[in-house]
């Protein structure tokens, strides 16, 4: 569905009107309770209880409005946006609510569902237990199935294809990915995994640096993933109206999540700690700020890998300081200053070291993580790290060997990534970044739930990149990580 000029222009300033009001500061009684939020349709806050501590939403409406579009159903099969994307759960699903989900309904809850729930489409899912194997990657790792051709144009064939689940052709590959929050989306530079929502706009002031290559305001590409998501996902039978996109951008747009209590450090934004939704909301954010590639793209400074800072006060703390609380807070300011500093030798990543043309490039997590302090990429960057890598495969997981059309070279992958959007090559096993924020409330992680907690996420870029990270290292970017 096509939507005029006037109708973007219009999205885009309702979206900017929620971003710039102010977050409202006031009492969040009834909003407590690892995301029992009583009965109000308004509230000003929803907390959730999490392995590392609590998160917080809040939303610069001054409150949550869950009569908003968002959480109802446009659709055929009882979903709403709400149903893949749980405010008590990072807004997003994890395994351990689809499990409970499954259990109180016997597997007909609305995320229990052949298009993209199960393994395979024309999976058998007439009884309980047919239904708990059908919907196993749902239930192992809150995966849902994507459904997605390789190009007519493409640059490569399927030469063969391992499906465990026995659908997946050229003409549909299986492709099992974690849904994408739909909170803190001010800091987030490109939509979906695959940057398939990504589009180009050559009106956009939001271009790469010194190029014309310049895309849609970000809340113009939500508009048409919402879209897509209702008739897809929701098996709607006809397209959102403009004024329900717009409702619904605008609402996702003003929410904000951040963890706000650590088990053993209390409370984040205490004692010169800057973590929560409502300091997280206020955070400068553009496209292109501290970029990694040539400096900030308004105030033209340089790259500045300490782009982590909010829990710089706490760098005070150290391990022999007394107390536990104070412990912790120093285990995360030290995490920090990992994150910002410890050297990483990036090597064999598609989308940078090809790019650049440069074997070895020397880097930290903020050389990719480098938005100041949310934790995305400042401009669309998809970028090949291995995670769908053969190697890795796991036997839940399909295998799809591509090949490609005039060398005739071969790549084993379990998700081509963003190359079945380009039908290039070179796009293979590149995905785009997450924003790092509430980051504890939705596990597991990477696009394919692979890894099952936050200490599989370091142990993972540790041996890829040879890191070199002890012990004690580790566990502190843990503790950093966890209290985003």
């Amino acid at each position: 569905m096509l939507i005029t000029s006037l109708s973007k222009l219009q999205l885009v300033l309702v979206a900017m009107t929620m971003l710039i009001t102010p977050v409202y500061a006031g009492s969040d009684s009834g909003d407590h309770g690892g995301g029992k939020q009583g009965k109000s349709k308004h509230p000003k806050s929803i907390s959730a209880v999490n392995k590392h501590g609590s998160d917080k939403t809040y939303s610069t409406a001054g409150f949550i409005d869950l009569d908003n579009a968002f959480f109802q159903k446009f659709g055929t099969n009882d979903r709403t946006c709400a149903t893949c994307h749980v405010p008590t759960e990072g807004w997003v699903i994890t395994p351990k609510g689809i499990q409970g989900r499954f259990k109180k309904t016997q597997g007909t809850d609305p995320v229990f569902r052949l298009v993209d729930g199960a393994n395979s489409p024309h999976a058998d899912v007439s009884t309980v237990e047919k239904r708990r194997q059908a919907y196993s990657m749902l239930l192992d790792k809150a995966n849902i199935r994507v459904g997605i051709g390789i190009p007519v144009d493409a640059e490569f064939t399927l030469a063969e294809v391992d499906d465990p689940y026995g659908f997946a052709s050229a003409a549909e590959l299986s492709l099992f990915r974690r849904p994408m929050p739909t909170t803190n989306l001010k800091f987030i530079s490109a939509v979906m995994w695959d940057g398939r929502e990504t589009t180009r706009d050559s009106n956009s002031t939001n271009c790469i640096f010194e190029t014309t290559t310049c895309f849609s305001p970000i809340a113009f590409d939500l508009s048409t993933q919402a879209n897509h998501a209702t008739l897809g996902h929701a098996e709607a039978a006809a397209a959102l109206t403009d004024a329900e996109k717009a409702e619904i951008v605008a609402f996702e747009l003003g929410l904000f999540t951040a963890q706000v209590t650590d088990k053993v450090a209390g409370s984040l934004d205490k004692h010169g700690g800057q973590g929560g939704p409502q300091t997280l909301s206020n955070q400068i954010y553009y496209f292109g700020i501290n970029d990694t590639l040539v400096g900030d793209y308004l105030t033209r400074e340089p790259f500045d890998s300490s782009a982590m800072s909010i829990y710089d006060a706490w760098k005070k703390y150290s391990s022999s300081s007394k107390g536990s609380n104070k412990k912790a807070r120093a285990a995360i300011a030290r995490g920090q200053v990992l994150f910002n500093s410890k050297p990483i030798q990036i090597i064999g990543v598609k989308g940078i070291n090809d790019d650049l043309g440069v074997g070895v490039l020397p880097g930290t997590c903020t050389t990719c993580h480098n938005a100041p302090n949310s934790g995305n990429h400042s401009t669309p960057m998809p970028l090949d790290i291995g995670i769908s890598d053969a190697s890795r495969r796991t036997p839940d997981m399909p295998l799809y060997t591509l090949q490609n059309k005039v060398t005739g070279e071969t790549i084993e992958t379990t998700d081509p990534g963003r190359a079945l959007i380009t039908g290039k090559w070179k796009d293979i096993g590149r995905f785009k970044g997450p924003v790092l924020r509430s980051v504890a409330s939705r596990p597991p992680y990477f696009h394919n739930g692979s890894a099952k907690d936050l200490s599989a996420v370091i142990e993972f870029y540790n041996t890829r990149f040879s890191i070199g990270l002890t012990d004690s290292e580790q566990a502190d970017l843990v503790a950093f990580l966890a209290s985003l």
